[in-house]
């Protein structure tokens, strides 16, 4: 049964161009995205980017632009490097679009109007990194704010605050009687535990004196919005909020891919707040799946740290396969990895062309010599093996465990490479007697390989397509392909190519 998966990710903020963390949570976005399409399910995959806000600002006036300039030439940076590593968006959010600033308008007004939304004079310690005010909940036992929020100053000015406080009690009960919102589990925990911490309003503006780069406030000419009021409304603003309800009412609510950094407050608590404010019911609350940094040498990437890595790098020296391949199967949703250039070239080297690449090398070159590349439909000893891969790879999708789906798979082309040895068809081929057995071990191969090209092709969906014109086998592609037997008999196999030829290391 067809499904509506509505996927999003995080906006990418524009104050400095995309790194591996990037390429990471939209390579996971466009894996799941692919799979549902796969399955047959109406995708709607949503991204963008995160145009406003103090640390643009600061950016553009660094490079001697004009925010609206800069944020345009950045956003270009990423929507190229999407198109090279094949992101599959739907749609493509950016902040300063007028349908976007529209409808944080719009939503604004309604809650001012309703009384959720006040104005009221702080003092208190601002971090600039964080664009956010600090409690003393934020300090480390040493009563000082930790890096993580990089320049804290000390601040006093009017604001208009959002009554955060009013929809805690129901975020507390929605998040005790809703345990799958959050994935891992873990995630989900922590989430709660921060919402029982949690106190006081969400000061959701900043006066054009101190920043001017931003969503006016309707009722208040004198102050923009916070950005992260309004860069959360994306996920609506996007998908037909407001503009047209059934479509809108079609796709939502949403899957939120996200990192860890910007689940507490951000998204688990201010955007399900803001929601619920909004109207939205309990079964009309997104999810969240929640991932892990990309981390180089143990160390979260950051450019104080200097170890800001560009994806363009990696493309241009291994390819995109490659990369999208090594980041879905060396880490586990909502865990961090540690991206090293010679673990990449290892997985590329084994998995991809000793693994991967040798079995189809060397399946279509003995169907040529041995048969003039045509296959004989037989019983297969494997079949029972690959199906049984098939269903752990479909059940561990649907639990977005993506390392895990491709060891399914990479199981599969494990026993086949060893089925080879074990069969030796170039002795088969000796030995008239031997032909039947032959026919079923070049069909077997042939067979499972046309299925393996099904499951690879969310992760790796060029070379998947390789392998299904190097087998001659043309049908649409869709998750009940991977029955066996599709093969025809009498099917005649291309020719074989080099698919994933060995990275060597200089």
């Amino acid at each position: 049964m067809s499904r509506t998966v509505f996927l999003t990710t995080a906006i990418d903020y524009t104050n400095a161009p995309p790194h591996l963390g990037h390429a990471y949570e939209k390579i996971l976005a466009d894996v799941l995205a692919r799979y549902h399409r796969l399955c047959g399910d109406r995708v709607f995959f949503l991204t963008g980017v995160d145009q406003h806000g103090q640390k643009v600002q600061q950016a553009a006036a660094a490079a001697g632009l004009e925010p609206l300039v800069f944020v345009q030439g950045l956003a270009s940076s990423f929507t190229d490097l999407w198109q090279r590593l094949g992101i599959t968006y739907d749609a493509w959010a950016a902040t300063t679009e007028p349908r976007h600033t529209g409808c944080v308008k719009n939503i604004l007004h309604d809650l001012h109007g309703k009384g959720d939304i006040y104005k009221a004079a702080y003092r208190g310690f601002y971090s600039v990194r964080q664009e956010q005010f600090l409690t003393d909940k934020e300090r480390g036992t040493d009563g000082a704010f930790g890096p993580e929020w990089g320049d804290v100053v000390e601040l006093e000015e009017e604001n208009w605050y959002f009554r955060l406080s009013k929809y805690r009690p129901w975020l507390l009960d929605f998040l005790a009687k809703n345990e799958g919102t959050v994935s891992p589990a873990f995630r989900h925990v922590e989430l709660r535990n921060a919402a029982e911490r949690g106190a006081g309003d969400l000061s959701i503006s900043r006066p054009k004196s101190r920043l001017s780069w931003g969503i006016e406030m309707p009722f208040d000419s004198t102050c923009v919005t916070y950005v992260w009021f309004d860069a959360l409304v994306n996920y609506i603003s996007f998908a037909g909020y407001g503009e047209d309800t059934s479509e809108f009412s079609a796709l939502w609510p949403a899957l939120h891919i996200i990192g860890k950094d910007i689940l507490i407050p951000a998204h688990g608590i201010y955007w399900l707040c803001m929601l619920r404010a909004m109207g939205f019911a309990d079964d009309a609350m997104p999810t969240f799946l929640v991932h892990g940094y990309v981390m180089m040498d143990g160390e979260k990437m950051s450019k104080s740290l200097g170890n800001i890595r560009d994806p363009n790098t990696f493309i241009d020296a291994f390819g995109a396969g490659a990369l999208r391949y090594y980041l879905m199967r060396d880490c586990a949703v909502g865990q961090d990895m540690d991206f090293t250039d010679e673990r990449l070239i290892q997985r590329y080297n084994s998995d991809l062309a000793n693994g991967l690449g040798n079995l189809l090398n060397r399946t279509l070159s003995m169907a040529k010599r041995y048969r003039g590349g045509i296959l004989r439909k037989m019983p297969s000893p494997l079949e029972v093996f690959v199906q049984e891969r098939v269903i752990t790879y479909r059940q561990r999708m649907e639990a977005r465990q993506i390392h895990a789906a491709l060891e399914s798979a990479w199981e599969v082309v494990v026993r086949c490479n060893a089925y080879v040895e074990e069969t030796a068809p170039w002795k088969l081929a000796k030995d008239p007697a031997q032909a039947d057995r032959l026919d079923e071990v070049l069909y077997s191969l042939s067979e499972a390989l046309r299925i393996v090209s099904i499951l690879i092709s969310p992760v790796l969906p060029t070379e998947a397509d390789s392998i299904r014109v190097q087998l001659a086998w043309g049908d649409a592609v869709h998750m009940s392909g991977t029955a066996w037997g599709s093969l025809a008999d009498g099917h005649c196999v291309g020719e074989a190519l080099p698919l994933f030829p060995r990275i060597e290391r200089a």
